[in-house]
């Protein structure tokens, strides 16, 4: 099952308050997202660190997220399958906002 998502935001600390609120859709309506949460939000986290701290001016942090989790025979309703792959994936940039 996978997800993927964009985001912008005008701080680091918006940024990652934004994928977080984004990441915790992404569990609602698919809830064995819950079992890499925690792996996708510490990479976006990093990656959005990775960032110089003063933007260029009128500039926002753009953040892409997306990754996907798989697993053997039919998906149990609490997503406690055995998970035999994963990837956890994010890009993070500044570009000019728009207007």
């Amino acid at each position: 099952m996978s997800y993927s998502f964009n985001i912008r935001a005008t701080s680091k600390v918006s940024a990652k308050s934004a994928v977080a609120a984004a990441f915790d859709n992404v569990v609602v309506s698919q809830p064995i997202h819950a079992r890499d949460k925690a792996a996708a939000l510490a990479n976006a986290s990093a990656v959005i660190d990775l960032l110089a701290d003063d933007a260029p001016e009128g500039h926002l942090i753009a953040v892409s997220c997306n990754g996907y989790v798989g697993w053997r025979e039919v998906l149990l309703a609490d997503g406690s399958n055995p998970l035999n792959a994963a990837s956890v994936s994010a890009q993070a940039s500044y570009m000019p906002s728009e207007g």
